[in-house]
């Protein structure tokens, strides 16, 4: 029975210090390249949209207003087209690549015209006086599509704020220490290497 306990506890203090370890190696690597977290901001951004692009396609479909298509097509362009900006404004130990930072500013500011220009659209159908869409259970993906471009855009302002902000926040996080303590180095008794004994 001691036993038993002794090696749950044992297993316990393995799984906590291999999780701890982790977290460190994992500190480590965002020290030294912060340009991640911006990065990782704009993939789960655009994972988001595309994981919903369903509702946004058939709301295309049932509201055929102009440029709807167009819209939905440059989202989905540029937000590609932003993350390799992203990766290469930000090279590993190098200057910011000012002209790719600007660019993908453009392209972030595009998708954001678009998503607006792409509600306006839906506003505009449910509210024209003339044949207005109605969302009902069988057009619920209307206001899916709705509630994600809304989630999509404040994903996108959420993500230029962390790349705007990445000098600041990268001073912070190398100040976090991550070092190894190694302890007793000082307190080992001198090894006796002459074979006798």
């Amino acid at each position: 029975m001691e036993k038993n306990t002794a090696e749950k506890k044992s297993f316990g203090a393995r799984f906590a210090a291999g999780l701890k370890e982790a977290w460190r190696k994992f500190l480590v690597s965002i020290k030294r390249r912060p340009q991640m977290i911006p990065l990782v901001a704009l993939v789960i951004t655009f994972l988001v949209y595309s994981l919903n692009l369903m509702h946004i396609s058939d709301t295309t479909a049932k509201i055929q207003g102009p440029g709807m298509g167009l819209a939905g097509f440059a989202t989905m362009l540029f937000s590609m087209l932003s993350m390799m900006c992203c990766m290469n404004a930000f090279p590993y130990r190098k200057k910011t690549n000012v002209p790719m930072l600007v660019l993908m500013f453009i392209m972030l500011g595009v998708i954001i015209f678009s998503d607006v220009y792409y509600l306006n659209c839906i506003y505009a159908a449910i509210n024209r006086p003339d044949n207005p869409i109605v969302v009902t259970v069988a057009t619920s993906y209307i206001a899916y599509a709705e509630w994600y471009l809304r989630i999509h855009i404040g994903m996108l302002v959420a993500s230029i704020a962390l790349v705007v902000l990445l000098p600041v926040y990268s001073k912070l996080i190398r100040k976090i220490k991550t070092s190894v303590d190694v302890q007793d180095n000082g307190s080992m008794d001198a090894i006796d290497i002459s074979g006798e004994g």
